[in-house]
């Protein structure tokens, strides 16, 4: 099956953006995401519909001159294992590769998914520490259980 088109997030797609968002991170797979937050960045998401209404979103948001992350990968379980992930962080990775940058990196528990999308693993201490400024909020900090992979444009 063919993964439907993304396109770039709405303001009227950030209240179920926020639901994807906070269902994956109740159970545990993801940092929830407040609405403020999301309206703020709401230039950073991509999103896919189905239906008409917003089943998948997935930001891009720039850390530095040569540095983004992939964050926010939030696809309705309803929806999962058809492509929505895999097309959502490719718009990423094309948009990234349009502004110039270097590097994209995601933190995540789902190494295979972005290792078969042609990241690689790497010590997450080879991250520079702004990365980590977000980790404070993290139930699982200090005890983090992410692995952290980047894609080199």
């Amino acid at each position: 099956m063919v993964a439907p088109p993304c396109r770039k997030a709405r303001i009227s797609d950030v209240p179920a953006m926020h639901r994807l968002i906070n269902e994956h991170a109740e159970s545990g797979v993801m940092l929830g995401r407040p609405l403020s937050e999301l309206y703020e960045n709401l230039r950073d998401f991509w999103v896919i519909e189905e239906g008409g209404d917003t089943v998948a979103c997935c930001a891009l948001h720039i850390n530095w001159a040569d540095l983004a992350e992939i964050r926010s990968l939030a696809v309705d379980r309803r929806f999962q294992r058809r492509g929505f992930g895999s097309a959502l962080v490719n718009a990423c990775l094309k948009e990234a590769r349009e502004m110039g940058l270097g590097r994209v990196y995601a933190l995540t528990r789902e190494e295979g998914f972005f290792r078969s999308l042609g990241f690689v693993t790497i010590g997450v201490d080879e991250l520079p520490r702004k990365v980590w400024g977000e980790c404070i909020r993290c139930p699982k900090f200090p005890q983090c259980d992410e692995v952290a992979v980047v894609y080199d444009l």
